[in-house]
């Protein structure tokens, strides 16, 4: 190619500095349109940002105050609870046993204090450069705690451990999974059981109760208030007048508390005629077609002893505590009674809203006054004898959750000696009774053992003692899968039956480690047989679940659940119950929240193990002890639930 043409086709270009990497956001290659930040908007900038940063310090301020005063003012208010007032020689072991660790504790967090910002450390340190006695106080502490104190706390943690691999097995997925999946497959069976029996004309439920001579109410008071029972006796004489079979019956000798009171009206003239009894109790509003949806599953079923149906909750959405208490009665009814009642026919009565075969009861040695538990007691007895249980998760009754922590602590106390009172008595019989093998195991085993024993037990030791032990004895220190991981999943799978509760999911799992101390210790009194075994206390309820608006909630939970509309009771409402009382100026007693020193010591003493663990880095450890630390404490204080005056 001529030289000239290559002159005129080619050219050299010089790039005196590198193109700029194209930012979009800061981009040098276009200098005009970018938009330069003045001063003055800097300034405005980092007065915004302060001012949200003094609003926030404000509000956290004002927050603890707040929390601070109501901490004073509760303190101040409170009165003792009644279970830890003048507590005699053979109450009050746990929790001087709690109040001794938590001193210890303190003295060792003190020491470790010390000893974390002077770095003192066995594997640092040779025994020749140690000095002072504090020092060699602490020296010899970590070589005996190495030696003597690890071996045995790690042997404990892991004995819990397994009984709470025991307790999280499979076969509690399993059965939950089982629950969820055949939940509408059973209440499509319920209807159509239902539908065939209504309309069978040689049983119709409703013409059958109207023309049943032996159709009868009995209005069971055990009550020692006289205004109270003058009130009762006025609302069964005015039912009684509008040509209602109704009975009212007064214990004068109140023996044997609720079994001794159903014992004396199941022994009565006029029910050897009757052939099943309904059992309500008082705040319970089943639904006028209660025995239409009940009675017709005995029908053709002779081996039939108990039809129980769900209870629905008037006030679950009162209040955390409420709340709560809702997740896990929900899971309750829905996984353990239904699946038992699907594939073993047997569960737990529990105490009301269930409809009996009296010849079950009969054969089975009636109501007994043994135990606090006498619906228990009555089941286990009736299984035994080849009686069979049908539970009704689509039949619900209106009820009411207790709405303070002192009524439901008494409750769980209950519900948790009980179970162990049976236990040893009804143990010889399980054992020489004539049903399979199979029945025996999971009565001892599954009914009694795993939810009642082992249950309240490795979760008190495990989260409440081991726990923050092991944060003064690291070489025992738990698993992360066993502190957080599979709690937490559990927690899921007790909350699936009520999927809007997601959001209390961590209040839900720190509240039952919370309830741990009260359900082991009503283990032990009634395994050991202590005095607080035999106390019946009846649980206090506000009577929400007779007032006016009863009825606009009943609809709106019978909508959500596709059933039939609950209709409106024809007896006067609670309120006007109320009104009654205030009339006749009865002094009622007010109440206080009270100081409940166990929560409080294990408060402090998990508040303790967390500071510890912040000296060491633990992490979640460190963030579990801390809330639920705060946990015991809030219930300790007697901040959850109804709160009085």
């Amino acid at each position: 190619m001529p030289a000239k043409e290559m002159s005129l086709n080619s050219f050299v270009v010089t790039i005196e500095k590198p193109l700029v990497e194209v930012d979009g956001s800061n981009s040098k290659l276009f200098p005009d349109k970018q938009k330069a930040t003045s001063p003055k908007q800097f300034t405005w900038v980092l007065l915004l940002k302060a001012y949200r940063a003094l609003t926030f310090l404000s509000w956290l301020s004002m927050g603890f105050r707040a929390m601070f005063v109501s901490v004073k003012k509760r303190i101040a208010l409170s009165e003792m609870s009644e279970d830890e007032e003048e507590e005699p020689k053979t109450k009050g072991k746990l929790y001087r046993f709690l109040r001794a660790f938590l001193a210890i504790s303190m003295v060792a967090l003190l020491i470790e204090v010390v000893a974390h910002f002077r770095k003192w450390n066995l594997n640092l340190i040779n025994p020749w450069e140690v000095q002072g006695l504090v020092q060699w106080s602490y020296m010899a502490w970590l070589s005996f705690r190495v030696d003597y104190v690890a071996p045995f706390v790690m042997m404990l943690s892991k004995f819990c451990i397994v009984l709470f691999m025991i307790q999280s097995d499979p076969n509690h997925v399993k059965s939950t999974r089982i629950a969820l999946i055949s939940q509408w497959f059973l209440s499509k069976f319920q209807c159509a059981m239902k539908g065939r029996y209504t309309s069978n004309q040689s049983l119709r439920p409703a013409s059958w109760i109207g023309r049943r001579t032996g159709f009868l109410i009995q209005v069971l008071d055990d009550s020692d208030d006289e205004n109270l029972q003058h009130l009762i006796r006025n609302e069964v004489l005015s039912w009684k007048q509008k040509g209602v079979n109704i009975i009212y019956r007064h214990r004068f000798i109140r023996t044997g508390y609720k079994a001794g009171n159903l014992k004396s009206a199941m022994a009565c003239d006029y029910v050897k005629d009757c052939e099943f009894v309904a059992i309500f109790d008082a705040d319970f509003q089943p639904n006028p077609d209660f025995l239409k949806q009940t009675i017709p599953y005995f029908k053709g079923n002779p081996e039939l002893g108990l039809v129980q149906a769900r209870w629905s909750f008037v006030n679950k959405d009162e209040n955390l505590l409420t709340r709560l208490q809702n997740i896990n009665l929900c899971f309750h009814f829905e996984v353990e009674q239904q699946v038992n009642g699907m594939f073993l026919n047997f569960f737990g009565f529990n105490g009301t809203a269930g409809v009996w075969r009296i010849k079950a009861l009969e054969e089975s040695g009636g109501w007994l006054e043994r135990t606090t538990v006498e619906d228990m007691d009555i089941a286990v007895r009736a299984h035994l004898n080849g009686w069979k249980f049908i539970f009704l998760n689509d039949v619900r009754v209106l009820c009411e959750l207790p709405e303070s922590y002192e009524a439901y602590k008494k409750q769980q106390h209950r519900w948790h000696s009980g179970p162990m009172q049976l236990f040893r008595l009804c143990l010889p019989a399980i054992l020489t009774s004539k049903v399979s093998m199979w029945k025996k195991a999971n009565l001892i085993f599954l009914f009694f053992l795993l939810r009642k024993l082992i249950l309240p037990f490795y979760s008190f030791t495990l989260f409440c003692i081991i726990l923050p032990l092991t944060m003064f004895i690291p070489e025992a220190e738990l698993p992360l899968w066993v502190v957080c991981y599979i709690p937490v999943f559990m927690s899921f799978l007790n909350i699936l039956p009520t999927p809007k509760s997601f959001p209390f999911l961590i209040p839900y799992l720190l509240f039952e480690n919370t309830m741990s101390v009260t359900k082991f210790n009503a283990m032990v009194s009634g395994l050991f047989q202590l005095g607080s075994a035999y106390e019946w206390v009846v649980t206090k309820k506000t009577g929400r679940a007779s007032e006016s608006d009863l009825l606009a909630l009943a609809e709106r939970e019978s909508m959500n659940t596709n059933q039939e509309k609950i209709q409106r009771r024809l007896s006067e409402s609670g309120l006007d119950v109320l009104t009654k009382i205030k009339e006749q100026d009865v002094a009622i007693p007010k109440k206080r929240n009270r100081l409940y020193r166990k929560e409080l010591a294990l408060a402090f003493l998990l508040l303790t193990a967390a500071a510890r663990s912040l000296l060491s880095a633990h992490g979640l450890h460190f963030y579990f002890l801390l809330f639920q630390g705060l946990s015991f404490l809030v219930v300790g204080l007697d901040l959850i639930g109804e709160q009085m005056s």
